[in-house]
Protein backbone atom coordinates (compact mmCIF):
# COMPACT_ATOMS: atom_id res chain seq x y z
CA UNK A 1 0.00 0.00 0.00
CA UNK A 2 1.41 3.33 -0.75
CA UNK A 3 2.20 5.20 2.28
CA UNK A 4 1.83 2.75 4.58
CA UNK A 5 3.48 2.85 7.50
CA UNK A 6 4.47 -0.41 9.15
CA UNK A 7 2.45 -0.81 12.86
CA UNK A 8 -0.86 1.27 11.33
CA UNK A 9 -4.10 -0.33 10.73
CA UNK A 10 -5.14 -0.79 7.61
CA UNK A 11 -8.10 1.10 6.20
CA UNK A 12 -11.56 -0.19 5.27
CA UNK A 13 -11.14 0.12 2.16
CA UNK A 14 -7.80 -2.16 1.58
CA UNK A 15 -9.87 -4.61 3.61
CA UNK A 16 -12.57 -4.52 1.45
CA UNK A 17 -10.62 -4.38 -2.04
CA UNK A 18 -8.98 -7.76 -0.38
CA UNK A 19 -12.21 -9.39 0.21
CA UNK A 20 -13.42 -8.69 -3.41
CA UNK A 21 -9.92 -9.89 -4.73
CA UNK A 22 -10.72 -13.05 -3.21
CA UNK A 23 -14.35 -13.37 -4.10
CA UNK A 24 -13.33 -12.95 -7.76
CA UNK A 25 -9.84 -15.16 -7.51
CA UNK A 26 -12.51 -18.26 -6.21
CA UNK A 27 -13.86 -19.29 -9.89
CA UNK A 28 -10.45 -18.74 -11.00
CA UNK A 29 -8.80 -21.03 -9.26
CA UNK A 30 -11.69 -23.68 -8.78
CA UNK A 31 -12.80 -23.63 -12.32
CA UNK A 32 -10.19 -25.46 -14.13
CA UNK A 33 -9.89 -28.08 -11.08
CA UNK A 34 -13.67 -28.99 -11.80
CA UNK A 35 -13.44 -29.35 -14.76
CA UNK A 36 -15.40 -26.16 -15.98
CA UNK A 37 -12.46 -24.78 -18.45
CA UNK A 38 -9.98 -26.00 -20.76
CA UNK A 39 -7.08 -26.81 -18.64
CA UNK A 40 -4.30 -23.90 -18.32
CA UNK A 41 -0.60 -23.86 -16.99
CA UNK A 42 -0.21 -22.34 -13.71
CA UNK A 43 1.99 -19.28 -14.84
CA UNK A 44 -1.29 -18.88 -16.79
CA UNK A 45 -3.52 -19.02 -13.75
CA UNK A 46 -1.05 -16.88 -11.59
CA UNK A 47 -0.83 -14.38 -14.32
CA UNK A 48 -4.87 -14.06 -14.52
CA UNK A 49 -4.64 -13.66 -10.19
CA UNK A 50 -1.96 -10.82 -10.86
CA UNK A 51 -4.69 -8.96 -13.25
CA UNK A 52 -7.29 -9.48 -10.95
CA UNK A 53 -5.27 -7.68 -8.11
CA UNK A 54 -4.51 -4.97 -10.40
CA UNK A 55 -8.24 -4.37 -11.54
CA UNK A 56 -9.04 -4.49 -7.90
CA UNK A 57 -6.97 -2.05 -6.69
CA UNK A 58 -7.89 0.96 -9.67
CA UNK A 59 -11.82 -0.21 -9.68
CA UNK A 60 -12.32 2.73 -7.39
CA UNK A 61 -10.13 5.35 -8.99
CA UNK A 62 -10.21 4.23 -12.62
CA UNK A 63 -13.15 1.98 -13.37
CA UNK A 64 -13.03 1.98 -16.76
CA UNK A 65 -9.40 0.45 -16.92
CA UNK A 66 -10.57 -2.13 -14.16
CA UNK A 67 -13.01 -3.08 -16.51
CA UNK A 68 -10.74 -2.76 -19.45
CA UNK A 69 -8.20 -6.04 -17.65
CA UNK A 70 -11.02 -7.56 -16.63
CA UNK A 71 -12.21 -7.99 -20.21
CA UNK A 72 -8.48 -8.50 -21.33
CA UNK A 73 -8.50 -11.64 -19.31
CA UNK A 74 -11.37 -13.27 -19.93
CA UNK A 75 -10.52 -12.66 -24.03
CA UNK A 76 -7.11 -14.38 -23.33
CA UNK A 77 -8.78 -17.10 -21.71
CA UNK A 78 -11.93 -17.43 -24.03
CA UNK A 79 -12.26 -16.25 -27.66
CA UNK A 80 -15.82 -15.63 -27.09
CA UNK A 81 -14.79 -13.23 -23.84
CA UNK A 82 -17.03 -15.91 -21.39
CA UNK A 83 -15.74 -18.51 -18.92
CA UNK A 84 -16.38 -19.48 -15.47
CA UNK A 85 -12.67 -18.26 -14.22
CA UNK A 86 -13.11 -14.99 -15.30
CA UNK A 87 -16.86 -14.33 -15.94
CA UNK A 88 -18.28 -12.85 -12.57
CA UNK A 89 -14.88 -10.65 -12.39
CA UNK A 90 -16.10 -9.28 -15.94
CA UNK A 91 -20.08 -8.60 -14.59
CA UNK A 92 -18.76 -7.01 -11.25
CA UNK A 93 -16.18 -4.34 -13.04
CA UNK A 94 -19.00 -4.13 -15.27
CA UNK A 95 -21.36 -3.23 -12.39
CA UNK A 96 -18.23 -0.91 -10.78
CA UNK A 97 -18.24 0.56 -13.87
CA UNK A 98 -21.52 1.98 -13.57
CA UNK A 99 -21.55 3.14 -10.16
CA UNK A 100 -18.30 5.25 -10.42
CA UNK A 101 -17.96 6.26 -14.44
CA UNK A 102 -20.45 9.35 -14.59
CA UNK A 103 -19.47 9.24 -18.70
CA UNK A 104 -21.44 7.03 -20.58
CA UNK A 105 -19.03 7.72 -23.66
CA UNK A 106 -16.13 6.16 -22.04
CA UNK A 107 -17.70 3.57 -21.39
CA UNK A 108 -19.64 2.80 -24.65
CA UNK A 109 -16.14 3.26 -26.34
CA UNK A 110 -14.78 0.37 -23.84
CA UNK A 111 -17.68 -2.40 -24.68
CA UNK A 112 -16.94 -1.23 -28.32
CA UNK A 113 -13.28 -2.03 -28.11
CA UNK A 114 -13.83 -5.36 -26.33
CA UNK A 115 -16.37 -6.32 -28.63
CA UNK A 116 -13.73 -5.43 -31.26
CA UNK A 117 -11.46 -7.50 -30.14
CA UNK A 118 -13.52 -10.60 -29.25
CA UNK A 119 -13.79 -10.31 -32.68
CA UNK A 120 -10.81 -10.02 -33.92
CA UNK A 121 -9.94 -13.31 -31.74
CA UNK A 122 -12.57 -15.55 -32.88
CA UNK A 123 -11.43 -15.12 -36.29
CA UNK A 124 -8.20 -15.69 -35.45
CA UNK A 125 -7.86 -18.41 -33.11
CA UNK A 126 -12.08 -19.11 -33.23
CA UNK A 127 -12.89 -22.84 -33.72
CA UNK A 128 -16.57 -22.66 -34.63
CA UNK A 129 -16.79 -18.45 -35.55
CA UNK A 130 -20.76 -18.41 -35.86
CA UNK A 131 -21.97 -19.73 -32.45
CA UNK A 132 -18.85 -18.20 -30.73
CA UNK A 133 -19.93 -14.66 -32.02
CA UNK A 134 -23.06 -15.40 -30.66
CA UNK A 135 -21.64 -15.83 -27.25
CA UNK A 136 -19.75 -13.18 -27.60
CA UNK A 137 -22.61 -10.99 -28.52
CA UNK A 138 -24.60 -12.13 -25.19
CA UNK A 139 -21.54 -11.68 -23.12
CA UNK A 140 -21.27 -8.30 -23.98
CA UNK A 141 -25.18 -7.50 -23.72
CA UNK A 142 -25.72 -9.57 -20.03
CA UNK A 143 -22.34 -9.50 -18.64
CA UNK A 144 -21.59 -5.76 -19.45
CA UNK A 145 -24.09 -3.83 -20.35
CA UNK A 146 -27.11 -4.82 -18.14
CA UNK A 147 -24.53 -4.76 -14.95
CA UNK A 148 -23.14 -1.25 -15.83
CA UNK A 149 -26.79 0.09 -16.38
CA UNK A 150 -27.71 -1.44 -13.48
CA UNK A 151 -24.79 0.15 -11.69
CA UNK A 152 -25.48 3.61 -13.44
CA UNK A 153 -29.14 3.35 -11.91
CA UNK A 154 -28.40 2.44 -8.84
CA UNK A 155 -25.58 4.94 -8.48
CA UNK A 156 -28.72 8.02 -9.99
CA UNK A 157 -31.04 6.01 -7.14
CA UNK A 158 -28.68 7.29 -4.34
CA UNK A 159 -28.17 10.73 -6.14
CA UNK A 160 -32.05 10.87 -6.17
CA UNK A 161 -32.52 9.98 -2.57
CA UNK A 162 -29.61 12.59 -1.44
CA UNK A 163 -31.04 15.45 -3.55
CA UNK A 164 -34.59 14.16 -1.78
CA UNK A 165 -33.35 14.35 1.46
CA UNK A 166 -31.35 18.13 0.58
CA UNK A 167 -34.85 18.77 -0.94
CA UNK A 168 -36.59 18.35 1.97
CA UNK A 169 -34.11 19.78 4.11
CA UNK A 170 -35.15 22.58 2.23
CA UNK A 171 -38.51 22.50 2.02
CA UNK A 172 -38.34 22.58 5.98
CA UNK A 173 -36.56 25.97 5.74
CA UNK A 174 -38.75 27.27 3.26
CA UNK A 175 -41.99 26.09 5.41
CA UNK A 176 -40.37 28.08 8.92
CA UNK A 177 -39.74 31.16 6.95
CA UNK A 178 -43.08 30.76 5.35
CA UNK A 179 -44.51 30.42 8.58
CA UNK A 180 -42.36 33.39 10.26
CA UNK A 181 -43.60 35.59 7.00
CA UNK A 182 -47.31 34.33 7.80
CA UNK A 183 -46.73 35.90 11.23
CA UNK A 184 -45.42 38.73 10.20
CA UNK A 185 -48.33 39.44 7.78
CA UNK A 186 -50.48 38.63 10.61
CA UNK A 187 -49.17 41.39 12.72
CA UNK A 188 -49.62 44.00 9.69
CA UNK A 189 -53.06 43.14 8.92
CA UNK A 190 -54.08 43.60 12.29
CA UNK A 191 -52.18 46.81 12.51
CA UNK A 192 -53.58 47.95 8.93
CA UNK A 193 -57.14 46.99 10.57
CA UNK A 194 -56.40 49.19 13.26
CA UNK A 195 -55.38 52.29 11.22
CA UNK A 196 -58.44 51.83 9.44
CA UNK A 197 -61.26 51.64 12.26
CA UNK A 198 -59.08 53.58 15.01
CA UNK A 199 -58.50 56.15 11.85
CA UNK A 200 -61.62 56.79 10.82
CA UNK A 201 -62.84 56.87 14.59
CA UNK A 202 -60.38 59.20 15.53
CA UNK A 203 -61.58 61.17 12.44
CA UNK A 204 -65.49 61.24 13.66
CA UNK A 205 -64.25 62.26 17.08
CA UNK A 206 -62.14 65.22 15.92
CA UNK A 207 -65.41 66.33 13.73
CA UNK A 208 -67.19 66.14 16.67
CA UNK A 209 -65.05 68.12 18.40
CA UNK A 210 -64.66 70.73 15.67
CA UNK A 211 -69.12 71.05 15.83
CA UNK A 212 -68.24 71.21 19.62
CA UNK A 213 -65.96 74.14 19.28
CA UNK A 214 -68.08 76.17 16.84
CA UNK A 215 -71.37 75.58 18.88
CA UNK A 216 -72.73 79.27 20.08
CA UNK A 217 -73.29 79.76 23.89
CA UNK A 218 -70.22 77.98 24.57
CA UNK A 219 -67.66 79.49 27.37
CA UNK A 220 -64.37 80.21 26.28
CA UNK A 221 -62.26 78.50 28.21
CA UNK A 222 -64.82 74.80 26.75
CA UNK A 223 -64.38 75.85 23.11
CA UNK A 224 -60.25 76.00 24.25
CA UNK A 225 -61.02 72.51 25.50
CA UNK A 226 -62.89 71.67 22.42
CA UNK A 227 -60.05 72.58 20.26
CA UNK A 228 -57.39 70.97 22.11
CA UNK A 229 -59.71 67.90 21.85
CA UNK A 230 -59.46 67.81 17.96
CA UNK A 231 -56.56 68.78 17.72
CA UNK A 232 -55.42 65.87 19.99
CA UNK A 233 -57.72 63.61 17.68
CA UNK A 234 -56.03 64.54 14.79
CA UNK A 235 -52.17 64.43 15.76
CA UNK A 236 -53.47 61.00 17.04
CA UNK A 237 -54.74 60.15 13.46
CA UNK A 238 -51.23 61.29 11.76
CA UNK A 239 -49.09 59.54 14.48
CA UNK A 240 -51.04 56.33 14.16
CA UNK A 241 -51.09 56.92 10.00
CA UNK A 242 -47.02 56.87 10.75
CA UNK A 243 -47.09 53.86 12.70
CA UNK A 244 -49.37 51.79 10.41
CA UNK A 245 -46.79 52.79 7.36
CA UNK A 246 -43.55 51.89 9.05
CA UNK A 247 -45.24 47.98 10.13
CA UNK A 248 -47.04 47.47 6.93
CA UNK A 249 -45.48 45.84 3.58
CA UNK A 250 -46.04 47.41 0.63
CA UNK A 251 -47.42 44.76 -1.34
CA UNK A 252 -49.76 43.83 1.77
CA UNK A 253 -53.51 44.20 0.27
CA UNK A 254 -56.00 45.73 2.62
CA UNK A 255 -57.34 43.10 5.03
CA UNK A 256 -61.27 42.24 4.34
CA UNK A 257 -62.35 41.59 7.75
CA UNK A 258 -65.79 42.22 8.25
CA UNK A 259 -66.97 45.46 8.74
CA UNK A 260 -69.62 44.78 11.11
CA UNK A 261 -72.20 47.75 9.41
CA UNK A 262 -73.56 48.73 5.74
CA UNK A 263 -72.55 51.40 3.73
CA UNK A 264 -75.81 53.40 4.32
CA UNK A 265 -75.45 52.96 8.25
CA UNK A 266 -71.56 53.97 8.06
CA UNK A 267 -72.63 57.23 6.07
CA UNK A 268 -75.60 57.77 8.78
CA UNK A 269 -73.31 57.15 11.73
CA UNK A 270 -70.64 59.96 9.92
CA UNK A 271 -73.89 62.16 9.63
CA UNK A 272 -74.62 61.98 13.29
CA UNK A 273 -71.13 63.08 13.74
CA UNK A 274 -71.45 66.18 11.93
CA UNK A 275 -69.91 65.47 8.74
CA UNK A 276 -72.03 67.01 5.64
CA UNK A 277 -72.36 63.70 3.63
CA UNK A 278 -75.39 62.48 1.50
CA UNK A 279 -75.57 58.51 0.28
CA UNK A 280 -77.27 58.54 -3.25
CA UNK A 281 -78.01 54.56 -4.43
CA UNK A 282 -78.62 54.42 -8.05
CA UNK A 283 -80.55 52.42 -9.92
CA UNK A 284 -79.47 48.48 -9.69
CA UNK A 285 -79.86 46.71 -12.85
CA UNK A 286 -78.04 43.41 -10.84
CA UNK A 287 -78.46 41.65 -7.79
CA UNK A 288 -76.86 43.49 -4.60
CA UNK A 289 -73.73 42.26 -3.30
CA UNK A 290 -73.83 39.42 -1.20
CA UNK A 291 -73.76 39.82 2.33
CA UNK A 292 -70.33 39.30 4.20
CA UNK A 293 -69.13 39.06 0.83
CA UNK A 294 -65.88 40.36 -0.73
CA UNK A 295 -67.75 43.00 -2.65
CA UNK A 296 -69.63 44.43 0.06
CA UNK A 297 -66.32 44.71 2.58
CA UNK A 298 -64.31 45.94 0.10
CA UNK A 299 -66.90 48.78 -0.91
CA UNK A 300 -67.31 49.84 2.65
CA UNK A 301 -63.82 50.36 3.12
CA UNK A 302 -63.20 52.39 0.14
CA UNK A 303 -66.04 54.54 1.31
CA UNK A 304 -64.60 54.57 5.08
CA UNK A 305 -61.13 55.22 3.69
CA UNK A 306 -62.79 58.34 1.93
CA UNK A 307 -64.90 59.47 4.69
CA UNK A 308 -61.99 59.41 6.79
CA UNK A 309 -59.89 61.22 4.25
CA UNK A 310 -62.51 63.74 3.51
CA UNK A 311 -63.15 64.84 7.20
CA UNK A 312 -59.36 64.78 8.21
CA UNK A 313 -58.03 67.06 4.90
CA UNK A 314 -61.41 68.67 3.70
CA UNK A 315 -63.24 70.02 7.02
CA UNK A 316 -66.66 71.00 6.26
CA UNK A 317 -66.65 69.90 2.63
CA UNK A 318 -69.93 68.48 1.07
CA UNK A 319 -69.67 64.72 0.28
CA UNK A 320 -71.66 62.39 -1.81
CA UNK A 321 -71.62 59.05 -1.44
CA UNK A 322 -73.18 57.25 -4.94
CA UNK A 323 -73.15 53.60 -4.97
CA UNK A 324 -74.68 51.98 -8.24
CA UNK A 325 -75.48 48.49 -9.24
CA UNK A 326 -74.65 46.85 -12.91
CA UNK A 327 -74.53 43.99 -14.34
CA UNK A 328 -70.57 43.77 -14.64
CA UNK A 329 -70.35 44.58 -10.63
CA UNK A 330 -71.17 47.20 -7.93
CA UNK A 331 -69.35 50.46 -8.33
CA UNK A 332 -69.40 53.19 -4.84
CA UNK A 333 -67.81 56.56 -5.64
CA UNK A 334 -67.11 59.29 -2.82
CA UNK A 335 -67.26 62.85 -4.05
CA UNK A 336 -66.05 65.88 -1.60
CA UNK A 337 -65.84 69.90 -2.17
CA UNK A 338 -63.31 71.72 -1.47
CA UNK A 339 -62.34 72.54 2.47
CA UNK A 340 -64.73 75.40 4.43
CA UNK A 341 -62.46 75.20 7.10
CA UNK A 342 -58.84 74.85 8.05
CA UNK A 343 -57.39 71.29 7.62
CA UNK A 344 -56.27 68.99 10.81
CA UNK A 345 -52.61 69.85 11.57
CA UNK A 346 -50.17 66.86 11.12
CA UNK A 347 -51.95 65.31 8.57
CA UNK A 348 -50.85 64.74 4.88
CA UNK A 349 -52.60 65.34 1.83
CA UNK A 350 -54.90 62.78 0.75
CA UNK A 351 -53.23 62.55 -2.70
CA UNK A 352 -49.94 62.01 -1.30
CA UNK A 353 -49.90 58.29 -0.77
CA UNK A 354 -50.05 56.83 2.16
CA UNK A 355 -51.05 53.26 3.37
CA UNK A 356 -54.82 53.12 2.95
CA UNK A 357 -55.48 54.22 -0.71
CA UNK A 358 -52.89 51.64 -1.97
CA UNK A 359 -53.88 49.29 0.18
CA UNK A 360 -57.58 49.79 -1.16
CA UNK A 361 -56.12 49.43 -4.65
CA UNK A 362 -54.13 46.59 -4.20
CA UNK A 363 -57.08 44.80 -2.65
CA UNK A 364 -59.70 45.72 -5.33
CA UNK A 365 -57.54 45.25 -8.20
CA UNK A 366 -56.72 41.72 -7.34
CA UNK A 367 -60.28 40.79 -7.43
CA UNK A 368 -60.17 42.31 -11.08
CA UNK A 369 -61.66 45.73 -10.25
CA UNK A 370 -61.10 49.39 -10.65
CA UNK A 371 -59.55 51.49 -8.31
CA UNK A 372 -59.31 55.24 -9.29
CA UNK A 373 -58.39 58.38 -6.74
CA UNK A 374 -57.44 61.96 -7.28
CA UNK A 375 -58.37 65.37 -7.64
CA UNK A 376 -61.46 66.16 -9.07
CA UNK A 377 -62.86 69.89 -9.71
CA UNK A 378 -61.87 71.57 -6.98
CA UNK A 379 -62.26 68.61 -4.65
CA UNK A 380 -61.12 64.79 -4.39
CA UNK A 381 -63.18 61.67 -5.81
CA UNK A 382 -61.89 58.05 -5.10
CA UNK A 383 -63.97 55.56 -6.90
CA UNK A 384 -64.17 51.64 -6.76
CA UNK A 385 -65.63 49.29 -9.44
CA UNK A 386 -65.72 45.52 -8.09
CA UNK A 387 -66.90 43.05 -11.05
CA UNK A 388 -69.35 40.53 -10.21
CA UNK A 389 -67.40 38.07 -10.84
CA UNK A 390 -63.63 38.06 -10.74
CA UNK A 391 -62.12 39.15 -14.54
CA UNK A 392 -59.27 37.48 -13.80
CA UNK A 393 -58.62 33.68 -12.71
CA UNK A 394 -55.80 32.60 -11.68
CA UNK A 395 -54.02 29.75 -13.64
CA UNK A 396 -53.11 26.43 -12.01
CA UNK A 397 -49.47 26.29 -12.00
CA UNK A 398 -48.47 22.68 -13.43
CA UNK A 399 -47.37 20.59 -10.95
CA UNK A 400 -43.47 20.64 -10.43
CA UNK A 401 -41.53 17.82 -11.93
CA UNK A 402 -39.81 15.06 -9.63
CA UNK A 403 -36.07 15.98 -9.66
CA UNK A 404 -34.25 12.96 -11.81
CA UNK A 405 -37.15 12.36 -13.74
CA UNK A 406 -35.92 12.66 -17.15
CA UNK A 407 -32.22 10.52 -15.93
CA UNK A 408 -34.79 7.78 -14.35
CA UNK A 409 -36.59 7.33 -17.19
CA UNK A 410 -33.05 7.11 -19.73
CA UNK A 411 -31.90 4.49 -17.59
CA UNK A 412 -35.25 2.99 -17.50
CA UNK A 413 -35.26 2.71 -21.18
CA UNK A 414 -31.56 1.90 -21.30
CA UNK A 415 -32.22 -1.58 -19.24
CA UNK A 416 -35.40 -1.51 -21.26
CA UNK A 417 -33.14 -1.56 -24.41
CA UNK A 418 -30.81 -3.99 -23.28
CA UNK A 419 -33.31 -6.53 -21.88
CA UNK A 420 -34.96 -6.21 -25.50
CA UNK A 421 -31.69 -6.95 -26.98
CA UNK A 422 -30.69 -9.90 -25.19
CA UNK A 423 -34.51 -11.36 -25.93
CA UNK A 424 -33.80 -10.54 -29.79
CA UNK A 425 -30.27 -12.59 -29.39
CA UNK A 426 -31.81 -15.26 -27.74
CA UNK A 427 -34.62 -15.71 -30.23
CA UNK A 428 -31.95 -15.42 -33.07
CA UNK A 429 -28.96 -18.25 -31.48
CA UNK A 430 -32.58 -20.24 -30.39
CA UNK A 431 -33.71 -20.40 -34.05
CA UNK A 432 -30.19 -20.90 -35.35
CA UNK A 433 -29.88 -23.90 -33.23
CA UNK A 434 -32.71 -25.29 -34.31
CA UNK A 435 -32.02 -24.36 -37.72
CA UNK A 436 -28.22 -26.41 -38.02
CA UNK A 437 -29.90 -28.87 -35.35
CA UNK A 438 -32.96 -29.65 -37.96
CA UNK A 439 -29.88 -29.82 -41.03
CA UNK A 440 -28.52 -32.52 -39.60
CA UNK A 441 -30.85 -35.02 -39.59
CA UNK A 442 -29.88 -38.40 -41.25
CA UNK A 443 -33.32 -40.62 -41.28
CA UNK A 444 -33.11 -44.21 -39.90
CA UNK A 445 -34.66 -45.38 -43.05
CA UNK A 446 -32.12 -43.55 -44.99
CA UNK A 447 -29.01 -44.97 -42.76
CA UNK A 448 -29.89 -48.31 -43.27
CA UNK A 449 -29.92 -48.12 -47.19
CA UNK A 450 -26.19 -47.29 -46.55
CA UNK A 451 -23.57 -49.64 -47.70
CA UNK A 452 -20.03 -50.26 -47.04
CA UNK A 453 -18.03 -49.69 -49.69
CA UNK A 454 -19.96 -46.81 -51.38
CA UNK A 455 -18.59 -43.52 -52.67
CA UNK A 456 -19.29 -40.73 -51.01
CA UNK A 457 -20.18 -39.04 -53.98
CA UNK A 458 -23.43 -41.55 -54.47
CA UNK A 459 -24.87 -41.26 -51.23
CA UNK A 460 -24.20 -37.27 -51.04
CA UNK A 461 -27.92 -36.84 -52.38
CA UNK A 462 -29.53 -38.41 -48.95
CA UNK A 463 -26.52 -37.03 -46.86
CA UNK A 464 -27.94 -33.87 -45.14
CA UNK A 465 -26.34 -30.55 -45.98
CA UNK A 466 -24.89 -29.88 -42.41
CA UNK A 467 -23.03 -32.02 -39.97
CA UNK A 468 -23.93 -32.14 -36.25
CA UNK A 469 -22.48 -29.09 -34.45
CA UNK A 470 -21.80 -30.79 -31.29
CA UNK A 471 -20.67 -34.62 -32.05
CA UNK A 472 -20.94 -37.08 -29.32
CA UNK A 473 -17.07 -38.45 -30.13
CA UNK A 474 -16.32 -39.30 -26.69
CA UNK A 475 -19.39 -41.79 -26.66
CA UNK A 476 -18.55 -43.04 -29.82
CA UNK A 477 -16.30 -46.28 -30.61
CA UNK A 478 -12.53 -45.77 -31.95
CA UNK A 479 -13.10 -45.26 -35.32
CA UNK A 480 -11.08 -47.07 -38.32
CA UNK A 481 -7.33 -46.25 -38.73
CA UNK A 482 -6.73 -44.10 -41.22
CA UNK A 483 -10.65 -42.79 -41.69
CA UNK A 484 -12.49 -39.60 -41.37
CA UNK A 485 -15.88 -39.38 -39.46
CA UNK A 486 -18.70 -37.62 -39.95
CA UNK A 487 -21.91 -37.33 -37.64
CA UNK A 488 -25.70 -36.85 -38.25
CA UNK A 489 -28.54 -36.33 -36.30
CA UNK A 490 -31.05 -39.60 -36.08
CA UNK A 491 -33.93 -37.14 -34.98
CA UNK A 492 -34.84 -33.65 -34.97
CA UNK A 493 -36.04 -33.34 -31.74
CA UNK A 494 -34.34 -30.28 -29.69
CA UNK A 495 -32.99 -29.34 -26.14
CA UNK A 496 -33.03 -33.26 -25.57
CA UNK A 497 -29.94 -35.62 -26.45
CA UNK A 498 -30.44 -38.24 -29.50
CA UNK A 499 -28.99 -40.93 -31.75
CA UNK A 500 -26.31 -40.24 -34.01
CA UNK A 501 -24.77 -41.86 -36.91
CA UNK A 502 -21.22 -41.82 -37.57
CA UNK A 503 -19.84 -42.41 -40.66
CA UNK A 504 -16.49 -42.87 -41.31
CA UNK A 505 -14.90 -42.79 -44.64
CA UNK A 506 -11.25 -43.52 -46.32
CA UNK A 507 -9.04 -42.11 -48.17
CA UNK A 508 -10.67 -42.58 -51.50
CA UNK A 509 -14.41 -41.15 -50.53
CA UNK A 510 -15.93 -44.77 -49.91
CA UNK A 511 -17.47 -45.83 -46.98
CA UNK A 512 -15.62 -47.36 -44.48
CA UNK A 513 -17.71 -47.74 -41.53
CA UNK A 514 -20.90 -46.59 -40.14
CA UNK A 515 -22.19 -46.17 -36.32
CA UNK A 516 -25.35 -45.44 -34.40
CA UNK A 517 -24.00 -43.72 -31.42
CA UNK A 518 -26.78 -44.12 -28.74
CA UNK A 519 -27.69 -40.67 -26.72
CA UNK A 520 -26.71 -39.75 -23.25
CA UNK A 521 -28.58 -42.14 -20.84
CA UNK A 522 -30.01 -44.43 -23.48
CA UNK A 523 -29.14 -48.39 -24.93
CA UNK A 524 -29.20 -48.04 -28.94
CA UNK A 525 -30.88 -50.79 -30.08
CA UNK A 526 -28.71 -51.03 -33.31
CA UNK A 527 -25.74 -51.63 -31.16
CA UNK A 528 -24.84 -55.41 -33.00
CA UNK A 529 -24.34 -52.82 -36.40
CA UNK A 530 -21.42 -51.33 -35.77
CA UNK A 531 -19.63 -54.55 -34.86
CA UNK A 532 -21.60 -56.21 -38.07
CA UNK A 533 -20.27 -53.45 -40.16
CA UNK A 534 -16.87 -53.48 -39.20
CA UNK A 535 -16.61 -56.80 -39.83
CA UNK A 536 -18.25 -56.45 -42.85
CA UNK A 537 -15.98 -53.68 -43.81
CA UNK A 538 -12.66 -55.44 -42.76
CA UNK A 539 -13.79 -58.22 -45.22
Amino acid sequence: MPNHRPGTPVGPGALRGALLWGVLALPAVTADRAGMNEPRLLWQQLAGLGVLAVAVALARRLPLAAFALSAGVGLAAAPALFSVSYGPALGTFALLLGLRAPRARAVAAGFAGTGVLGAARIALAGTDPVPEAFVLTGTLLFGCVLPWLAGRYWRQSRALAEAGWLRAARLEDGQRHAEERARLRERARIAQDMHDSLGHELSLLALRAAALQVAPGLADGHRAAAADLRAAAADATARLHRIIGVLREDDEPAPLGPAGESIEELVARAAESGLPVRCETGPASAPAPEPGGVTERLLYRTVREALTNAARHAPGAPVVVAVTGQSSGTAVTVTNGPATGPAATGTASPSAGGTGLPALRSAVTSVGGVFEAGPHGKGFRVRAHVPAHRAVTGVRAPAPAAPFTRARRRIVLGLGAAAGAGLVLVGAAFGWYAYTETHSVLTPSAYARLRPGTEYDAMAAVLPDREAHDPPADRAPAPPAGTECRYYRASGELLVSVDHFRLCFDDRKRLAAKDVVPGAGRTGGEESEPSTVRKESAR
